[in-house]
C-alpha cells in the first residue's frame, strides 16, 4: 500500500483558488451580456433572414478558420519544444478569443492568456511561449498587408475608385508595415530589452524608496527575456517552421474571408472579393491596436457597415450582412470560448472527483 501511495500522483486541493478562474469567466460572461444589453432573440431573428444552408457553411468556415489558426501557431510552438497537443492548443486559442472579447486590449489579452496557460500547465517556459506568439503575430501582420494590397489592386477592376478610400488604405498599409519592421528589429535586440528591464526595476525601487524588493522579479524577467531571444534566434536559423506556419495562416485567411462572402451569398447577393479583402483587412488592422475600450462591440459593426456602403453596397444589405457576419465572428466565438474557458479550468477537478468516486 505504501508503494502505491508513492506512485499515486498528487491530487489538486479544492480551495477558493480552485474556482477563481471559472468564477471570473462566469462573471465576465454575465457582465458582458448585461452591460452591452445583448438582444440574443434579435440576433437569432436576424440570422433567420439568411439561407440556413449557406449560413451553416459560413459557420463551418468559422470553425475551420480557428482550427488552421491553431495549427499555424502550434507549428511555431513545436519548433521550440513546447509540449502541447493540437486539441489543447485549440482550446487555448478559444480561451484566448473569449478573453479578447471580454478585455479592452484585444491586441494582447488573448495572447497573454495563452502564454499564461502554457506556463501554468508546464508545457513550456513563458519566454518561449511569448516568442511563438510574437512570431505568429508578425506573420499575421505581414499577411494582413498582403491582403490589403491585393484588395486595392483588384478594386479598380471592379469599377470602384475613391481617392479618400485609397489614401486611408495606403496609410494603414504603411502603419502596419512600419510596426512589423520595428517589432522584428526589436525582437533580436536582446541587450535593448535587458536594459529596459533594468531601467524599469531601478525606477520602481526609486519610486518606492526601497520598499519594493524586485530582485526576484528582475531575475525572472531577464530569464524569460533570454528564453525569448534564444527562441527568436532558432526561428532565424531554421525558417522552415516560419514558412509552414505562414502557409497555414494563408489557409486561415482563406476561410476567414469566406465567411462574409458566404453571408452575402446567403442573403441572395454576390460581392466582389476585392471588397471582402479590403474590409476584412482594415477591420483586423484596427482591432489589433489597443484603444482602451472593448472593440468587440459597436466599432467593428460600424466600421464594416461604413466600408461596405463606401464601396457601393446598399446600406440595408450592408448592415444585415455585418450583423450576420458578427454572429459568427463574435457571438459564436464568445460562447464557444466561454465553454473552452470553463472546460480548461474545471476539467482537472472533475477528473479528480471521478477518480475519488471510483476509489
Amino acid at each position: 500500500m505504501f508503494t502505491l501511495m508513492l506512485m499515486e500522483p498528487p491530487k489538486p486541493k479544492f480551495t477558493w483558488k480552485t474556482v477563481l478562474f471559472p468564477l471570473i469567466g462566469l462573471l465576465g460572461f454575465f457582465l458582458y451580456i448585461y452591460f452591452f444589453q445583448v438582444d440574443i432573440i434579435g440576433i437569432i431573428d436576424t440570422a433567420k433572414t439568411a439561407n440556413p444552408l449557406i449560413f451553416g457553411v459560413a459557420l463551418l468556415c468559422g470553425l475551420i478558420e480557428v482550427l488552421f489558426y491553431t495549427i499555424s501557431w502550434r507549428t511555431l510552438t513545436n519548433h521550440l519544444n513546447i509540449k502541447i497537443s493540437v486539441k489543447k492548443a485549440f482550446l487555448y486559442v478559444w480561451y484566448g478569443l473569449y478573453v479578447d472579447i471580454l478585455l479592452p486590449a484585444e491586441s494582447i489579452s488573448g495572447e497573454v492568456t495563452r502564454a499564461y496557460l502554457i506556463t501554468r500547465d508546464k508545457c513550456g517556459t513563458f519566454g518561449k511561449a511569448i516568442a511563438s506568439l510574437f512570431t505568429h503575430r508578425l506573420l499575421g501582420m505581414t499577411l494582413n498587408v498582403i491582403v490589403i494590397v491585393l484588395g486595392v489592386v483588384l478594386l479598380p477592376f471592379e469599377g470602384f475608385s475613391s481617392l479618400e478610400m485609397f489614401n486611408l488604405i495606403v496609410l494603414i498599409v504603411v502603419a502596419i508595415a512600419a510596426l512589423t519592421i520595428a517589432m522584428t528589429i526589436l525582437s533580436f535586440k536582446k541587450t535593448w530589452t535587458l536594459r529596459v528591464i533594468d531601467w524599469v526595476v531601478n525606477l520602481a525601487q526609486r519610486v518606492s524608496r526601497g520598499k519594493w524588493t524586485l530582485d526576484n522579479f528582475k531575475v525572472k524577467a531577464m530569464e524569460s527575456t533570454t528564453h525569448f531571444h534564444d527562441s527568436m534566434l532558432l526561428y532565424k536559423q531554421n525558417k522552415k517552421p516560419l514558412f509552414l506556419s505562414f502557409f497555414y495562416m494563408c489557409l486561415t485567411w482563406l476561410f476567414s474571408l469566406s465567411i462574409p462572402y458566404l453571408v452575402f451569398l446567403s442573403l441572395g447577393h454576390t460581392v466582389s472579393i476585392s471588397i471582402i479583402l479590403v474590409t476584412a483587412a482594415i477591420v483586423l488592422a484596427v482591432k489589433s491596436i489597443p484603444v482602451g475600450i472593448p472593440f468587440e462591440i459597436g466599432l467593428p459593426e460600424a466600421t464594416m457597415t461604413t466600408l461596405y456602403i463606401a464601396m457601393g453596397i446598399n446600406p440595408a444589405l450592408a448592415a444585415t450582412a455585418t450583423i450576420l457576419t458578427r454572429i459568427i465572428t463574435l457571438w459564436f466565438r464568445f460562447f464557444a470560448g466561454f465553454v473552452a474557458q470553463q472546460y480548461l479550468e474545471l476539467k482537472p477537478y472533475a477528473v479528480n472527483s471521478l477518480g475519488n468516486g471510483k476509489n
